[in-house]
């Protein structure tokens, strides 16, 4: 009976929520679309049927979870609406791509073609979801609707991870926190990328997560009251002004506070845009922008503006369509505010991103608007010119144009180009043309000269200056910004190269010639053994630059080469047996030093040598994964360190569980901690007094420095764990003067 009363529980909860994708179409749907998505409904339901998820509930919620988050976040049609009910089929039933293209037509199998995951990978170092990751990418530029469904996927799982062991939390929040919100950020989906960054932080720094979230509730009733005095004097005055408009709040997403917290390394209460007002002017598209600066001057009457955290996106758009104008106001009590201005349809826009311009599509209309037709023109051509590149390749590519922030320059005829912020003059050489990128010298900004290597700034115009004698450096790509630079540079590079390889080799060939020596592979080999060159095209640059002389070449040939070969032979020996012990001694070190490792458990790691990352140098207490970087040896990194996060997002299935041993022996670990406050006499005389005298803690090294009252002081100790280190923080914050004390964590 209790079987029965939970199959008609989970079956009424089915219908509903495929009640609500019903409702979702109403409006943006024919009659026959929807007996489409009724079919796919059936379809997915009957193909799933015996199939459960890790958490017990019924699989088939799933593919209608997302199919609603596709349908209310990204404001997407019928067709993929179908698309997400069928996108696991195809991967875990018996049903084939060509069921799917008879049933439902040739597009509708493409999308889930470029759905459906990847097997196998050629890359034993990538993980499988990066190969994934890619091959859904090299569908974004012929239908995003792919990768919009593979988000909405993404965001389910994350929505539902309290399910899955830990190693699968840490390597699926990584993924997410590495690739799939930066792209949701690319493509304009706020919402979800917010809600991705605060679910990957909650599994991957919980005690972080947490203890913000509980600031945010406690701060909740002081905050309402202050928004509503703050908003109060805008609303009259647009009453007033007779402008149809809606004020609306939001306060920023938890990982979003924690980074602010982190960057400006300030507490709490001093993030200023802890929330944000947002208000939306209704009226026709043709009259928002002028609307929204009316709006502009109505908030900078009532409230001081900060001139220098003006943000113009209605006069130049994001690349990925973004407008609004954002303020930053001074309110009556002597707190900032941050203000942003929009248009009911850049509100849509800035909403649904992407999706909110795939919609004219999907509804027969014209295609894509300007700024995101850009963008995606740009996406298209990267992904062309590296259809063979690896899988790291493309995606290093690819993060460099989803994580940076954008600038605007300006050509000398006036036409805008969109570059990544740090941009520098050769980028913007190599973003015009191949040509005005490989001949550039220099340029004028603003009319004054400025080298390749000059970092641009919204609102430079930049004028290229070329040489017809100007080679490609190879110190290029140490200064160049954009995937699309580095890759020129390195074509203009290889060509170079190989220029350089023909014209060696023809010299070797005359000069063999003239010392009656055969131009063949068996005098090539002795030649590259006596120069010590790796391979053929060493051997004929060395040529080339004079660093391979033409006398050598004949000494190579003559009676003396075989002395020369002899000492080639003995000196390694040699160099062995001098060494040897040294390396012996080395080995007995090294084994020493392992062995005084503190030791970690976990599944299949004991037989592992355990190296502390340096990069986040995790304490016995912290919150640690363990990554295997060899056949015998696993890093140990904090959960939330920004290199295990890459580290786990690209090699996923070498993550192991892994969590300090409760062990009897006393082990120390190395930590460091900042401290700043105002500075008098006998201060590091009470500092050092609680670590040496209350905690007994001993010092590697002490540091302090002082200026204008105020001093800074790094303090690197030895402490046996996190608690231990945190009971010392919290007595020496107890000290006068003290304001601040952070733990480093790199050193």
């Amino acid at each position: 009976m209790a079987n029965d009363s939970q199959n008609k529980e989970e079956l009424k909860h089915i219908l509903s929520l495929y009640k609500e994708i019903q409702n979702c179409l109403r409006n943006r749907s024919t009659i026959e679309q929807r007996k489409q998505v009724r079919k796919a409904f059936n379809l997915a339901l009957n193909a799933h049927k015996d199939m459960r998820r890790r958490s017990g509930e019924p699989y088939i919620i799933h593919p209608l979870e997302v199919a609603i988050i596709a349908l209310k976040k990204m404001n997407l049609g019928a067709t993929s609406a179908i698309c997400a009910l069928l996108h696991d089929v195809v991967e875990d039933t018996d049903y084939t791509l060509q069921d799917i293209e008879t049933m439902f037509g040739e597009e509708i199998a493409m999308i889930i073609d470029g759905l459906t995951k990847i097997d196998e990978v050629s890359d034993s170092q990538m993980s499988t979801q990066v190969e994934n990751f890619k091959k859904i990418l090299l569908t974004l530029s012929t239908d995003a609707r792919t990768i919009l469904i593979k988000i909405a996927d993404r965001l389910h799982n994350m929505r539902t991870l309290d399910a899955m062991p830990l190693e699968k939390q840490q390597k699926i929040a990584s993924e997410t926190m590495f690739l799939y919100a930066p792209l949701a950020h690319r493509l304009g989906l706020y919402s979800i990328k917010s809600e991705m960054e605060d679910l990957a932080m909650k599994y991957q720094d919980p005690g972080s997560y947490n203890f913000i979230l509980e600031k945010i509730h406690a701060s909740k009733t002081e905050r309402e009251a202050f928004i509503k005095d703050f908003i109060a004097p805008i609303d009259a005055k647009l009453k007033e002004k007779k402008i149809d408009a809606e004020i609306i709040t939001r306060v920023k997403s938890v990982y979003s506070i924690w980074q602010k917290m982190n960057e400006k390394q300030i507490p709490f209460e001093e993030v200023y845009d802890l929330f944000a007002i947002r208000i939306i002017v209704e009226g026709e598209a043709e009259y928002a922008k002028s609307i929204c600066w009316t709006v502009y001057s109505i908030v900078t009457e009532i409230y001081h503006p900060n001139t220098e955290r003006l943000r113009d996106w209605i006069s130049i758009p994001k690349a990925n369509g973004y407008q609004a104008l954002h303020i930053t106001v001074m309110s009556h009590i002597g707190k900032w505010v941050e203000v942003q201005i929009r248009s009911r349809q850049m509100d849509v826009i800035a909403e649904n991103g992407l999706a909110a311009h795939w919609v004219y599509k999907e509804e027969g209309r014209a295609g894509y608007e300007q700024g995101i037709e850009n963008w995606l023109a740009k996406v298209k051509e990267l992904l062309e010119s590296q259809q063979d590149a690896s899988s790291t390749d493309l995606l290093t590519g690819m993060m460099m144009n989803l994580y940076a922030k954008e600038i605007f320059v300006f050509t000398p005829k006036g036409e805008v180009r969109t570059l990544p912020e740090n941009s520098k003059v050769i980028d913007f050489a190599y973003d015009i043309s191949p040509d005005l990128g490989n001949y550039c010298i220099g340029a004028k900004i603003n009319n004054k000269l400025a080298p390749p290597s000059q970092v641009l700034k919204t609102g430079d115009q930049v004028e290229i200056i070329t040489s017809s004698k100007q080679k490609v450096h190879e110190e290029w790509l140490g200064i160049a910004a954009t995937s699309k630079s580095i890759e020129y540079i390195t074509e203009a590079l290889t060509k170079e190269r190989e220029g350089k390889i023909r014209q060696g080799r023809d010299m070797l060939k005359a000069y063999m010639k003239e010392i009656n020596v055969e131009f063949d592979k068996n005098s090539r080999n002795k030649l590259m053994t006596f120069t010590d060159c790796k391979d053929k095209n060493d051997l004929y640059l060395g040529i080339y630059n004079g660093s391979i002389p033409m006398t050598k070449i004949k000494q190579c040939f003559s009676s003396f080469a075989f002395i020369f070969r002899l000492k080639k032979i003995l000196r390694p020996v040699w160099t062995y047996i001098f060494k040897l012990k040294y390396l012996l001694s080395l080995d007995t070190y090294i084994k020493r030093k392992i062995s005084n490792n503190p030791k970690l458990l976990g599944e299949n790691i004991s037989n592992f040598k355990q190296i502390i990352a340096s990069c986040c140098n995790p304490i016995a207490g912290d919150s640690v994964i363990g990554v295997i970087i060899s056949d015998n040896e696993i890093e140990v990194h904090r959960t939330n360190c920004t290199v295990a996060i890459q580290l786990m997002a690209k090699r996923g299935d070498k993550i192991v569980k892994a969590k300090w041993r409760n062990e009897e022996e006393h082990v120390d670990f190395l930590a460091g901690i900042r401290i700043k406050g105002f500075d008098y006499k006998g201060l590091v005389n009470n500092i050092t007094a609680v670590i040496y005298q209350d905690f007994q803690i001993n010092c590697r090294s002490i540091s302090f420095e002082s200026s204008e009252g105020l001093f800074e002081g790094t303090i690197m100790l030895y402490i046996h764990n996190v608690e231990h280190l945190q009971k010392l923080i919290e007595k020496l914050k107890t000290i006068e003067g003290i304001k601040k004390i952070e733990r480093i964590t790199s050193y």
